[in-house]
């Protein structure tokens, strides 16, 4: 295990403040996004931006993906010339259907890797319709570059019809089928977003329900919702494992003057070692 996903935070890709804030959040995951909290017109921009803030990778303490429009907006083209880049450690795709959709962002990203030598770019589809929830085995299991499926109810409840209320009981079997699949494939599920900001208890019920179905994080939309996400979403076994042979490995590999090493046949380097040298912390405070 390479990456934790506790926490999952969307940053507006058009908002220079908030990227630049960015680079001191404690997610897991710190996600610029170009789809829902970037109006159109300024898609082109936050695209420049993001790329910007891609070259200052080192300045960020979380891994780096970046949330794409949508399959069905034309727009991933774009998106995937700008934001494929050294910095970048996977990408978000909004909306997935099926794998007719993964297949063609597959290609386009196999040339833009091959054509800039960069390493394989992790990919996490988001769940939010009735025909993604049905294909969230296949989609979770396309190829190797699926780390992780995220579950995303709004745009799945308005796709069958249902009103959101706080319980989302409308989306019950959907969120949690979309585990179920997900492990069932070998990787994790990411939990939707809870709305309410001031509601901190709800915020704490509900990552209580996600992690009793499976989850193993959650989606967040505001800083001040890591901490809790991360006290509900304790660190397990495996994960903590993982944590000490990183931290071991990598102090040893410094000492002899080098940066990046492997743990497990899997490359690691200085962002990894701050990742779990922050879960060892936590699991020991």
């Amino acid at each position: 295990m390479t990456q934790l996903f506790r926490s999952l935070i969307f940053v507006p890709g058009n908002n220079p403040r908030f990227l630049e804030k960015a680079k001191k959040l404690q997610a897991d995951i710190v996600c610029f996004d170009l789809e829902d909290s970037v109006p159109d017109n300024e898609k082109a921009n936050a695209r420049k931006l993001i790329k910007s803030a891609l070259k200052s990778r080192k300045s960020y303490e979380s891994s780096i993906f970046v949330r794409t429009n949508s399959p069905t907006s034309g727009k991933i083209p774009s998106d995937l010339n700008e934001i494929v880049q050294k910095g970048i450690d996977g990408i978000v795709i909004p909306k997935v259907n099926n794998t007719k959709e993964l297949k063609t962002i597959e290609q386009i990203l196999s040339k833009l890797e091959k054509t800039r030598k960069l390493k394989s770019i992790q990919l996490i589809p988001s769940i939010e319709s009735a025909e993604g929830v049905v294909n969230t085995y296949s989609i979770s299991s396309f190829g190797k570059r699926i780390s992780a499926v995220v579950f995303g109810v709004f745009d799945l409840l308005n796709d069958i019809g249902v009103e959101y209320t706080k319980d989302s009981e409308g989306a019950k079997y959907s969120r949690s089928k979309i585990p179920v699949d997900a492990h069932a494939a070998g990787i994790v599920a990411i939990d939707a977003i809870w709305q309410d900001l001031k509601d901190i208890r709800g915020l704490e019920n509900d990552c209580k329900m996600g992690k009793s179905l499976g989850y193993s994080g959650k989606s967040v939309i505001h800083p001040d919702q890591i901490p809790v996400v991360h006290k509900l979403f304790h660190p397990n076994k495996s994960e903590i494992i993982w944590a000490e042979k990183v931290c071991k490995t990598y102090l040893e590999s410094t000492k002899k003057g080098k940066g990046a090493t492997t743990v497990d046949g899997k490359m690691i380097d200085e962002v990894h070692f701050k990742q779990a040298k922050a879960l060892l912390d936590l699991v020991n405070n």
